[in-house]
């Protein structure tokens, strides 16, 4: 018997009723998307099941006239994966991204979320992403700042100002009890300033801008990094003070001296591990290692002069003590966040099951009887 299906639209907001401004709900979902991460019940695209994504890659040239040409990121990326837990759907996020978008009114990029049946594919939500991609991705280094930042941290430099970091500031804040003072950097000294004054008003905390990085990081207890892609922070090893805590969900540069000297914990190895087999694969190592966030350590790996990544450990192990977090009080700790879409699909799932229990969205029909069934 052929049966009718419906789905669930959440508008932006939509999603904020559901909470996915709420940061603890989200630092919690999060952690328990790393606990399924480290004992393996998830996949990801690719053969290795752990691959980020994948993308339309625009040429640089064209000879057709209304084909898109490449231009700062300019991409459209598909990243799909199954989650499972209590979780147990499949889901995916598809997004397109154009640094001109906000010359239009529009964010950089503009994204979706969709969870599915894991059995028939049905679609059980479509909802708008850009918050919630967002919140999560603020939510992961939020994990690491509840499991690795000293207890007694009152200082946070925030480097790049952009609604990344925002997210990532107001997980990190929510689990930092004792956080009096952010320090602000970015390239744009109004964005530094602006994001001083929200950090006062939203989270109580002194917020102070500066267009000087050694300024914002020399004090810090806890650094966030979300930076641009298109200029990556360069940052020098005795900036970082002891028993630091370095949370890095954008791309830096660090002296050498510093990833030798910082115990590195990654958001997941397997993801890292398939990031290095593709670079490889491309035939462009250098390149592909230059593309991700991990590329500096990657290549540190290979001179052996870090642990391979098999033989380190991820926040999931730290969660599960089956690997070890913060020692001691002494030690500069590096926590490398790539992106998964897992923790879209779990949040994802998480407002949806949110707006179910609270009549939130729309009920929209993909069809009474499929066309295909009817006799």
């Amino acid at each position: 018997m052929a049966r009718k299906t419906e789905f669930l639209y959440l508008s932006e907001e939509d999603t904020i009723q559901a909470g996915v401004l709420d940061a603890e709900k989200c630092v919690n979902n999060a952690e328990e998307v790393f606990k399924l991460l480290s004992v393996g019940d998830y996949l990801m695209g690719g053969a290795n099941h752990n691959s980020h994504g994948m993308g339309i890659v625009f040429p640089k040239e064209t000879p057709f006239p209304n084909m898109p040409v490449a231009g700062p990121d300019r991409r459209f990326v598909a990243m799909p994966a199954y989650l499972g837990g209590r979780f147990d759907v499949c889901g995916q996020k598809w997004y397109g991204s154009n640094a001109a978008n906000p010359s239009k009114g529009l964010p950089r990029s503009v994204l979706m979320v969709t969870i599915n049946n894991k059995d028939t594919g049905e679609p059980l939500a479509f909802m708008s992403a850009n918050l919630l991609s967002a919140a999560r991705t603020g939510a992961v280094p939020g994990v690491a700042a509840r499991h690795l930042a000293r207890k007694d941290s009152k200082v946070c430099a925030v480097l790049g100002c952009g609604p990344i970091n925002k997210s990532c500031f107001r997980s990190i804040a929510s689990q930092l009890p004792n956080l009096e003072t952010v320090y602000c950097y970015d390239l744009f000294e109004d964005k530094a300033a602006a994001f001083a004054a929200w950090a006062e008003k939203e989270c109580k905390i002194k917020g102070v801008a500066s267009a000087d990085l050694q300024t914002v990081m020399k004090d810090a207890d806890v650094v966030t990094v979300a930076a641009s892609r298109l200029k990556p922070l360069v940052l020098k090893d005795e900036w970082v003070k002891e028993g630091a805590t370095v949370l890095v969900t954008g791309p830096v540069q660090f002296d050498q001296s510093y990833w030798l000297d910082t115990k590195i914990i990654y958001d997941n190895i397997r993801l890292h591990e398939a990031y290095v087999q593709e670079a490889i694969e491309s035939g462009d190592k250098k390149a592909g290692y230059a593309s991700v966030i991990g590329g500096p350590i990657y290549t540190l790996i290979d001179q052996g002069r870090l642990p391979a990544l098999k033989e380190s450990v991820s926040m999931g192990d730290v969660i599960l003590d089956k690997g070890k977090g913060r020692t001691n009080n002494k030690e500069r700790i590096t926590f490398i966040a790539c992106g998964m879409a897992t923790f879209d699909v779990g949040l994802g799932y998480e407002l949806w099951d949110t707006a179910v229990k609270k009549g939130i969205g729309t009920k929209l029909l993909l069809w009474d009887e499929p066309y295909q069934m009817r006799e």
